[in-house]
């Protein structure tokens, strides 16, 4: 399927890298950013055929899809006129800054018969794949619990333009949160409520990276958020993320059921090791990787979307898992504001098994 991109920043090299010579269903036809050089640096780099404007690309025939990877402002209104204009879209996290604009995108591509994929895709890495895998053979029995925490102290000490992780759609929910709680819908189902408490420690950030060395920020966003979700199993999810902590020695992501522990490698990374404790045993021990997906794989939801379109089926980093996950994280805020525990009324769309014996770059449903 022919691609067109919007958005050549930093975060684009790895699409790129992958669009065009890893994954086999996959072309890069266009690239577009405002910055037309950096569009110019990428087509160079890694031979895209052609440098377009967003408008162009929506006029192409020969595009199918759209990949936006712009920044999160942008994401509902790109990916809304791309729809509109009758293009498949696949979009970076979060797939839009409200829930009230990403179930208008979802209900959008229903409509238009059209297919909407969002990041993070990291849970169709090896390393997830093998806890859904375990999970799903019963290993560590029921789900009863779970804890996941993403803490730092925030990117302006290495990032070069780190002004929006602490604008609105930013901040350590709106950033990192995605991956965690998608990983966590994906092995636990639906949720269906959440408790939470939001706060800040420091209302301005003095950037120290290099560039832009002394320049103040003002912090519009939380940058601590503590949450409890309840998901429809019955799973208690304590679920941390900040950018206010110096250092800890918590787990990224660990699920405790009635046999057993497992233990889940950083839900930003596609491999990490992998460590499950039973019931009889004392220690963790290590469990194989089930999946050659352990390297920086973006783009492979984009992939598996492309696969699901010749198949007729949901694709797995579907608009609606988005939507369920962009939900949960308005939802911690809105509890916060106003506590109170807060119903979720979106469901996420149900996970497709892939085969994962077949060599890297293809992708095939299993069975």
């Amino acid at each position: 399927m022919k691609i067109g991109v919007v958005g050549c920043g930093n975060i684009s090299d790895i699409y790129f890298k992958n669009l065009t010579s890893v994954f086999n269903n996959t072309e890069v036809l266009a690239c577009a950013d405002l910055d037309e050089q950096k569009a110019l640096a990428k087509k160079e780099k890694y031979a895209i055929p052609y440098v377009m404007t967003l408008d162009e690309m929506l006029e192409c025939k020969d595009i199918d899809l759209i990949l936006n990877i712009t920044t999160p402002q942008s994401h509902y209104s790109i990916t809304k006129k791309a729809l509109m204009a009758g293009k498949h879209v696949y979009v970076e996290k979060p797939l839009a800054l409200h829930y009230s604009e990403g179930k208008e995108l979802v209900e959008l591509a229903a409509e238009k018969v059209l297919y909407l994929g969002c990041a993070p895709d990291t849970f169709l890495g090896a390393g997830i794949q093998t806890c859904e895998k375990l999970i799903n053979e019963g290993k560590i029995g029921k789900p009863v619990a779970a804890g996941a925490y993403m803490l730092c102290h925030g990117h302006e000490t290495w990032h070069p333009s780190p002004e929006f992780y602490y604008d609105i759609g930013g901040g350590p929910l709106f950033d990192m949160g995605p991956y965690y709680i998608t990983a966590l819908v994906r092995l636990l189902g639906r949720a269906e409520s959440v408790t939470a408490c939001c706060g800040k420690a420091f209302q301005e950030r003095i950037i120290t990276s290099k560039d832009k060395y002394g320049k103040k920020i003002d912090v519009k966003v939380d940058t601590h958020n503590a949450a409890i979700i309840k998901f429809e199993s019955g799973t208690i999810v304590t679920l941390v993320t900040s950018f206010d902590v110096w250092g800890n020695n918590m787990p990224n992501l660990e699920i405790y059921g009635t046999d057993g522990s497992l233990s889940i490698p950083d839900p930003n990374t596609f491999g990490g090791v992998v460590r499950a404790t039973l019931a009889d045993k004392k220690k963790f021990e290590n469990v194989e990787l089930c999946s050659p997906y352990y390297d920086n794989s973006r783009g492979i939801g984009l992939s598996e979307m492309v696969l699901a379109i010749s198949e007729g089926r949901a694709n797995n980093a579907s608009g609606l898992l988005a939507l369920h996950v962009l939900e949960i994280m308005e939802s911690i805020i809105k509890s916060s504001k106003e506590g109170k525990a807060i119903i979720l009324e979106s469901t996420p769309s149900q996970p497709v098994v892939l085969d994962w014996n077949i060599p890297l770059g293809d992708l095939k449903t299993f069975g």
